[in-house]
Parts: C-alpha cells; sequence; structure tokens
C-alpha cells in the first residue's frame, strides 16, 4: 500500500514567505509611526509631571521641541500644536498626520491626537 507524501510544495511554501515578508514590510513601515507617537505621549506627560507654578504655552512649547529633538522626531509642526483653557488650567493638544510611502502611488496615512492637562501640580 503506497502513502501520498503530505506537506508543503515549493509553490505554496513561497506564497506563504510571500504573505509574511509583505506582512513585515507593513509592521516596517507602521513602527517608526507608533514610536513617534508614544514619545510624543511619553514628553507630554512628563512635562505634566514637572509642571510647577505658572503654566505659559509658549514655555511649554519650547520645553516639548526639545524634548522632541533628544528623539530625533521631526513629524510634529508648531501648527500641530494647540493650548485651549480648561477650569483647571490648561490643556496641551497634538493632533498630526504622518504619510509614509507603501508601493508605487499607495501610501500608508497615520492621524494621531494626544492631549494632556495641566494643573497645578498634578498630571492626568
Amino acid at each position: 500500500m503506497k502513502h501520498k507524501q503530505a506537506g508543503m510544495t515549493l509553490t505554496s511554501f513561497l506564497m506563504v514567505l510571500a504573505v509574511v515578508g509583505f506582512g513585515l514590510y507593513i509592521v516596517m513601515k507602521l513602527f517608526p509611526m507608533y514610536q513617534e507617537f508614544y514619545s510624543i505621549k511619553v514628553a507630554m506627560k512628563s512635562m505634566a509631571n514637572e509642571s510647577t507654578g505658572e503654566f505659559n504655552p509658549s514655555n511649554a512649547t519650547q520645553a516639548f521641541f526639545k524634548r522632541m529633538d533628544m528623539n530625533y522626531s521631526d513629524t510634529v509642526k508648531r501648527d500641530n500644536i494647540k493650548f485651549e483653557r480648561t477650569d483647571g488650567g490648561w490643556r496641551m493638544n497634538v493632533t498630526y498626520e504622518v504619510r509614509k510611502p507603501l508601493i508605487g502611488n499607495l501610501d500608508i496615512v497615520g492621524n494621531f491626537t494626544n492631549s494632556q492637562d495641566f494643573t497645578s501640580g498634578s498630571a492626568q
């Protein structure tokens, strides 16, 4: 009695390899975008923890960009940062878009938004 051999053929192995490779390519494009967003969140949180006394949006913007320079982040521009008054102090909103080329005329677009409240002595 003959047994039929089971397993992947070379063609099916190459197809699986192509799908996994494309997935890794997408992850390589997305990872820097999310890594930068995480560094922005951390910078805003640490600024809120360090803020004491009177809050000044101009000084906060300078401190934020100093932290972004340390992280080699250049996506966020001054136009992407807005401050608004709240009952307990100020809220800093950072909204920006990242566009990375994928294949040909297809792009990956990420829209990121983060906000941080600056109150006297406490961070949220």
